[in-house]
């Protein structure tokens, strides 16, 4: 199945009554076919099984195509080839991912490509991680300092608590609401492996009220 034919069922599946429910759910920052989860999953489940286990060169113009394209369906299909490809191995996939977390932008996306994308290649490559690091937390994008304090979300017994506090502590007076959620999350998750070390942190460091609420609800 292509792209196209991929679109010609999101098309036949459309919804505009649900599009404009979905659209206004992510604040209007994008357009929607307007096609439930379930359906959509259903409906793409050919299409990811045709292209999954392509090399990258070839699967890379797949995902530009899907990710170019304005209605959010495409994106979220486009995410679920990723992760079903597993394309995080690919050494060059980081900027792909680097693309997608700074273009049809939302938190959606972006922690999903954090999460697990961005988290899975610096598994695969720790050599890379540093680099990367450091130009996303001196980047004037807070998405992708966001990734940087998410993307170990899932290491449980391997965070690098080192860096994941060097990634926190130059962002304690951030007023963007997405860097304050995002802080305390990565904090919450990383207290289910190390409260102690969380609650040191917490009461040595001004973080914002929005910060201290999310990294301490499973204290209370």
């Amino acid at each position: 199945m292509t792209v196209k034919e991929l679109q010609h069922l999101f098309e036949l599946h459309a919804d505009g009554s649900n599009a404009e429910k979905m659209a206004a759910y992510m604040k209007n920052h994008f357009i929607f076919f307007g096609i439930p989860k379930t359906v959509r999953v259903e409906i793409s489940k050919p299409f990811l099984l045709a292209h999954f286990k392509k090399d990258w060169p070839v699967l890379l113009p797949i995902l530009k195509d899907l990710w170019e394209k304005p209605e959010r369906e495409f994106h979220y299909t486009a995410m679920e080839l990723m992760r079903k490809s597993k394309c995080w191995k690919h050494k060059e996939s980081i900027r792909f991912f680097e693309k997608c977390i700074l273009s049809h932008t939302w938190w959606d996306s972006v922690d999903a490509i954090a999460a697990h994308m961005v988290g899975g290649y610096f598994s695969c490559y720790p050599e890379q991680r540093n680099q990367y690091i450091e130009k996303w937390m001196q980047s004037d994008s807070f998405w992708l300092q966001r990734t940087c304090l998410l993307f170990q979300l899932n290491y449980k017994e391997r965070t690098d608590s080192g860096l994941l506090f060097a990634c926190i502590v130059p962002l304690l007076h951030s007023k963007e609401f997405f860097i304050q959620k995002a802080i305390g999350w990565a904090l919450r998750q990383y207290a289910r492996i190390n409260p102690d070390v969380v609650l040191a942190f917490v009461d040595s460091h001004p973080l914002k009220p929005l910060s201290r609420r999310e990294a301490l609800k499973h204290f209370s």
